[in-house]
């Protein structure tokens, strides 16, 4: 039977979202489901969607929970790691104080003084699951859905190479989702390949019957010019290829916008939007547990568009898909910094995730990559080697905060977000 560990459980929105595309698959519904928190209503709260989602979609997992970690890791075949370190008073922490010293943030979960304190909360985590792994469950895949993921699965390659770990988002799906949409072509019938880092792949190839999309792009954009008022847009325009995250993400990646008022009102950017999502996310999870607990349906609709469950039949059933994934920069893409971690085209069967080769990017693109890149491998770096001074270089090298403030500003934010955090960061980087 197989097992599957879900680590963070208590993130009950996507673990429902999770579990109802598990569930869904013929082959899966047997499964055992292994649910882990350390908070104890968040994991009963999981469990309870586990079971009311199990029952309305007539399937028979077994399902088990534990608030110690290792008894769900013993055995599993599968491990999704959804964890959030700090939770949403730490999320707090990253906009407000940052805010202070006039540095603006939209989503920070991915790079900059957001992502640098959010993955080095996570990353002493990361390493104790690495090691039960390695002794209770060795051969399990990590499917990581964890931010900043870059940095995490970075970092993962440097301390467990040995570890079969892989990082999901569906940031490039989405963007080819709603692309197609927008020139009215369904995706089922188009052809694509994009690469670079998570958060910031680039759409490299985008076709239907053999035709460049591109130009159908270029002309509603020629023709609507509140079309043109948004990040990507406008990126798109400058760089010839489409990034593969959301307008707000994408904002807080690059220099050129977030510093000035006039580029936030030309392309709409919601600053610090993240503080209104965390505390919807919040709401939601008190909502969601109001309603299964007094026996409400749930809504267990779903077309299997998250990737983890895919990846959990292709191994288990040998069914071949393509996906894009996170996995170690082993030469696939060659003008990026190797080891560090890289988001590619990957094909999913019985034999496991196998990333494919991709070679160089377009210059352009690879030209920004590499600012991205250089944040998240200082940070890994601090970690590994226990170096202070590194936390405040990474924030130095990030393009926002550069932009914004002075390195005076930047090591006095260093400190004070060190100092609010306390005890999640390890005491070596305090």
């Amino acid at each position: 039977m197989t097992v599957i560990a879900f680590l963070g459980a208590g993130s009950v929105v996507f673990t429902r979202e999770l579990l109802a595309d598990i569930l869904t698959f013929d082959e899966l519904r047997g499964v055992t489901l292994a649910l882990h928190d350390i908070d104890a209503e968040r994991l009963e709260t999981a469990e309870a969607i586990a079971r009311r989602t199990a029952d309305q979609l007539g399937a028979k997992p077994e399902i088990t929970t534990s608030l110690d970690r290792r008894r769900v890791l013993d055995g599993a075949d599968f491990v999704i790691n959804a964890i959030q370190v700090g939770m949403h008073e730490a999320t707090v922490r990253d906009f407000e104080i940052p805010a202070r010293y006039g540095l603006r943030q939209t989503i920070a979960d991915t790079l900059g003084i957001g992502g640098i304190f959010r993955a080095l909360r996570t990353f002493p985590v990361l390493s104790d699951i690495a090691a039960d792994m390695r002794e209770l469950c060795p051969d399990a895949w990590l499917l990581n859905y964890t931010n900043p993921m870059a940095m995490n699965i970075g970092y993962l390659a440097a301390v467990a190479p040995d570890l079969k770990a892989v990082g999901l988002c569906h940031s490039v799906f989405w963007t080819v989702h709603d692309l197609c949409d927008l020139v009215g072509v369904p995706i089922d019938e188009v052809e694509y390949r994009a690469a670079g880092v998570n958060h910031q792949s680039w759409l490299l190839r985008w076709e239907h019957r053999g035709e460049s999309l591109y130009p159908r792009l270029d002309e509603l954009l020629a023709a609507d010019p509140d079309l043109r008022r948004r990040v990507r847009m406008d990126m798109y325009s400058r760089l010839g290829y489409f990034p593969t995250e959301t307008s707000e993400h994408s904002s807080e990646y690059v220099p050129w916008y977030l510093h000035h008022d006039d580029e936030i009102a030309r392309l709409r950017i919601p600053v610090s939007d993240y503080l209104r999502i965390s505390a919807d996310n919040v709401t939601e999870y008190h909502e969601t547990r109001r309603a299964v607990l007094a026996g409400e349906p749930l809504d267990v609709s779903r077309d299997a568009t998250e990737y983890a469950p895919q990846v959990i039949h292709s191994i288990t059933t040998g069914t071949v898909r393509r996906i894009h994934a996170n996995v170690a920069n082993t030469g696939l893409i060659t003008n990026l910094p190797q080891g560090y971690a890289v988001e590619v085209p990957c094909v999913v069967d019985a034999l496991g995730v196998r990333p494919e080769h991709v070679g160089d990017l377009p210059l352009q693109c690879a030209a920004l990559n590499r600012s991205f890149v250089n944040v998240g491998e200082l940070t890994v770096r601090a970690a590994l080697t226990a170096d202070k001074r590194m936390i405040r270089q990474a924030a130095m090298s990030d393009p926002n905060t550069a932009a914004t403030l002075t390195v005076d500003q930047i090591w006095s934010l260093c400190d004070d977000l060190t100092a609010a955090h306390g005890n999640l960061i390890p005491e070596a980087l305090r």
